[in-house]
């Protein structure tokens, strides 16, 4: 009952705003769009995840994604680079932002959260000079096709690279023995060093993850809006990490995991719209999230200190 109690709480909220408002919330164009509109969220808390399995945070993602959003905007309607050349060269670019994340954390041993802080504030300032804190439109279409165009039952093809992405996290946390050792050194870095695990290699290697799901996530959200704001990403942050934090709650209580995380951005964002159908104003969605962060983290230690216990 635990691992699926946030499912049954998404099913009654789809219910109960179903019931008040049939006409506008219980349609299938209401889900599609917020199963496609909303994959950018899920691809950045999946790549959240990843460093907190190993114990880190990366506050950095967010401007990642803005990042690389800007730079594929700026390569493809500024300068007609082909998009073949775009996507690995935004990528190397999310894996850099990863490493220098993790060169700086590691070798100078300063808490990830305050690193990733600073390195994300940088990179916020490059986009706004890349940009002249203006929004770059006029993106390939070729982008806008395959991300929000077409679509399979209704559904943008953003959700399904989504549920991919998902499904690969997924396998490796659960089946890998990269998977494992990311575990173990969140679980423990000193046991893991005990236990013959490169602990500093694995923390680099999920920073490094991590940057490039943001700058797939960055990629994802240029195709899906056909151009690049140099704020995109600030909003994404706090419901990314609510997420993570609620998805830690369900299918594999007391640990962060790929479905867990799908689950917990979708019923956050079924809550976020039936609200705004019932025509609450924008500042509930901030209400909303703060409030789900916190009770996430709470039933987190909660359920994390249950299990300490039952050892």
């Amino acid at each position: 009952m635990e691992r699926y109690g946030l499912v049954i709480v998404w099913v009654a909220v789809i219910a109960i705003f179903g019931f008040l408002r049939p006409d506008t919330f219980l349609t299938w164009s209401n889900f599609s769009s917020i199963f496609g509109s909303e994959a950018v969220l899920v691809i950045v808390t999946l790549g959240l995840i990843i460093p907190l399995t190993a114990g880190d945070f990366d506050l950095s993602i967010a401007q990642t994604l803005t990042f690389v959003s800007m730079l594929t905007a700026i390569l493809s309607a500024r300068m007609g680079v082909p998009l073949g050349y775009i996507i690995p060269i935004v990528l190397l670019a999310g894996a850099a932002v990863g490493l220098i994340n993790g060169a700086i954390t590691l070798y100078f041993r300063i808490h990830s959260l305050i690193v990733t802080l600073g390195v994300g504030t940088f990179l916020h300032g490059i986009t706004l000079w890349m940009s002249d804190s203006q929004t770059i439109s006029g993106v390939a279409r070729t982008l806008m096709q395959y991300v929000i165009i077409k679509r399979i039952f209704g559904i943008p093809l953003s959700f399904y690279y989504a549920i991919v992405l998902a499904a690969i996290i997924w396998y490796v946390l659960s089946y890998t023995a990269f998977g494992q050792k990311l575990l173990f050194t969140g679980r423990g870095r000193e046991v893991g060093r005990l236990a013959g695990i490169a602990v500093g290699r694995v923390r680099m290697a999920a920073f490094c993850a991590s940057g490039v799901m943001g700058a797939l996530a960055g990629i994802l959200y240029t195709g899906t809006t056909g151009s690049a704001n140099p704020t995109s990403g600030t909003t994404l942050l706090l419901p990314a990490f609510a997420a993570a934090f609620l998805g830690a709650t369900c299918i594999k209580p007391g640990r962060f995991n790929a479905w867990g995380s799908v689950i917990a951005v979708y019923f956050l964002v079924t809550g976020i719209n039936g609200l705004s159908v019932l025509g609450f104003r924008t500042f509930v969605h901030d209400l909303f999230y703060g409030g789900a962060l916190v009770v996430a983290v709470m039933v987190s230690q909660l359920i994390n200190g249950r299990k300490e216990r039952a050892l």
